[in-house]
Order: C-alpha cells, then structure tokens, then sequence
C-alpha cells in the first residue's frame, strides 16, 4: 500500500496542474481574459526613503538579534542536529516579523496593509497557488535542464532529509507550522507588502517584481555548496507570480495563502515519497 503512495500523490499532483494550466488559461491568458484586462488594486506605499530604510533595518537587526539569541540558548538546551538549524531557523523567521511589527509601532502614521481573512483572500489565494503549479514545472524541469548542461549540481535543498531525520512528533509538528505558517505570513510581509510595495512605483515593473524575487530565491540556496540551485529558477518565477497576484488584488492576504499552500503541498509531496 505504501509503495502506491508516490504513484497517488503523483497523480493528484498533476489532476491539479492541470486544473491549474485551465485556470492560467480563462483567468489569465484567453483572449476574453487579456480583453478584460486585471488593474491594479494595490494602491501605492507612500513612504519616504529613511522610513523604509528603518523598515530593512528592523528587519535585518531583528532577524539577525534573533539567529544570534538562539544560537546562545540552543546551547543549553537539548538538541542536536537537524533539531538546531530548525531552532535557529525558526527563531530568524520570528524575528523578521517582530521586525515588520516593530516597524509598525514605531512608524504607525504609514499605510502598512492590513491582513484581511475572508472567503475571497482564500480563493483567490487557491487560485494564485493552481495556477503557478503548471508554470513551475515547467520551469523547474527547464533549469534542471540548464543545470545539467552546465555542469552544476541539481542537488535539492535538505528538505527531504530534514524530515526524514526528524525523530519526534514535536520536531516535525516545529518543522511544519515554520514551513506553512511563519514563512509564508513573514516572508510575504517582507519581501512583498515590503521590499515590491516600495519598488513597484519608484522602479520600472519588471525591476521591481524581479529583484526581491532574486532575493528571496536567493535565501534558499547554499552558496557554498551550490546545494538547492536547482530551486533557485523555479523560486524567483513563484516569487513573481505572488508579486502579480498581490498587485492585482490589493491584499497580502492572497499571496499568504498561496505561499502557504505551495509549502503546504511541498511538504506533502515529500511525506508521500514524491520529493520535491
């Protein structure tokens, strides 16, 4: 039974690509949806340079504050291996989002977007999530291709290994709720309603949906090793597609969801045998 599990997965996996490429196509790409046309909803972030630098600064202080924290007090404690760079991992993320709070307190005269949670932040959240499924595979079988051409390791981030390692029930809940819950809210704050809401008006369009997804998939590689290049292509276009779809629906709470589901499915896949 176990064995058909990958085959399953698989399977749905592509039912909802393929759902996914039907809605790229009425919502996005037919001519009555190219007709129709999608303005903007997202109203422009008045700030001026010195408070969004503060914004960076708080974010990056806390952020590294944080990992530094935990590095301290992960030492008295007890865990060891995947259980630290889970640890310190988490407590980076954490203090990411104390730094866009801080911001907030500090700075509450700015226009900072609400999270909004109703029925239509979900579906269209759903929708951004399907409709990326088709574009990053193909994508992602596209840059493996790339990679291999130029002699460059195709080796996956350590995910797979992550959670096959984890020994408790705890670890892998910690793993879980970091993956669907903290990045998705954190990161969306940061590199969305944050670094593209200042960009998108002060930048032409492609530099400012470009250059924080070049960022953000940056984060995931090991420059070091090269380990994870090969997500690297396949993260910035979902980075871009979350930038579209925030733009278009004026609410970060649509590409929350998103990203919350696309790490939702990746861990799934890799609890089902698939991998990622």
């Amino acid at each position: 039974m176990r064995s058909a599990l990958p085959y399953l997965a698989g399977s749905v996996e592509l039912a909802l690509a393929f759902v996914g490429a039907v809605l790229l196509w009425r919502l996005v790409l037919s001519p009555a949806a190219r007709a129709r046309g999608a303005p903007a909803q997202l109203l422009p972030w008045n700030i001026i340079l010195s408070d969004f630098l503060t914004f960076l600064l708080l974010v990056v202080g806390f952020s590294f504050a944080s990992a530094i924290a935990a590095g301290v007090l992960v030492k008295f404690l007890p865990l060891r291996g995947d259980a630290v760079t889970v640890f310190n991992g988490g407590a980076a993320q954490l203090g990411m989002l104390l730094g866009v709070l801080g911001h907030r307190l500090l700075l509450e005269r700015l226009p900072w977007p609400k999270l909004r949670p109703s029925g239509s932040v979900v579906t269209s959240g759903a929708a951004t999530f399907l409709i990326s499924l088709p574009i990053l595979i193909v994508t992602a079988k596209t840059w493996e291709f790339v990679l291999e051409l130029a002699g460059l390791p195709t080796d996956k981030q350590d995910l797979v290994g992550m959670f096959a390692r984890a020994d408790s029930a705890g670890m892998l809940a910690a793993m879980i709720v970091l993956a669907v819950v903290v990045a998705p809210l954190t990161e969306e704050l940061v590199f969305r309603a944050g670094l593209f809401r200042h960009f998108r008006t002060r930048m032409p369009t492609w530099a400012a949906r470009l250059l924080p997804a070049l960022f953000f998939a940056s984060l995931h590689v090991n420059w070091n090793t090269l380990q994870g290049l090969s997500s690297l292509a396949p993260l910035v276009v979902l980075a871009v597609i979350f930038s579209i779809a925030y733009e278009r629906t004026g609410r970060i709470g649509t590409s929350i969801v998103a990203h919350a589901l696309f790490n939702l499915n990746t861990v799934l896949l890799i609890f089902s045998g698939v991998g990622v």
